[in-house]
């Protein structure tokens, strides 16, 4: 992974290490309850299907969620990790909504206008 894209990984979990890390050096600013959030998410992902989640911002802002596996987990469904990855799309997006804006506000610096 380039220097540039650990920029953009907010944080992640490993179900071979068992170890979750958080970007605390970029996105140290994000409030506590964000961070157990996302802790709680990406260990509970990993638990339920294994391999790797990470969770990072695209240059617009946009969250991405990625999960892979090594070669040799045979035990890894890619099938049933990707449909992990829609349904907690589905149930965090507010979460995910809210990350995006605080991307584009305190990364990128955009003047967000909001509607009164």
């Amino acid at each position: 992974m380039s220097e540039l894209e650990e920029k953009y990984v907010l944080c992640g979990a490993s179900a071979y290490e068992q170890k979750y890390f958080f970007n605390e050096q970029e996105y140290g600013n994000l409030p506590e309850s964000v961070k157990e959030e996302l802790h709680i998410l990406c260990v509970l992902f990993t638990e339920e299907v294994g391999g790797v989640f990470t969770i990072s911002f695209d240059e617009e802002g946009g969250v991405l969620l990625h999960t892979e596996a090594a070669e040799e987990d045979y035990l890894y469904d890619e099938v049933s990790a990707g449909l992990m990855v829609g349904q907690v799309r589905r149930k965090r997006r507010e979460l995910f909504e809210t990350l995006s804006l605080y991307y584009r506000v305190f990364v990128l610096h955009e003047d967000i206008k909001l509607e009164e």
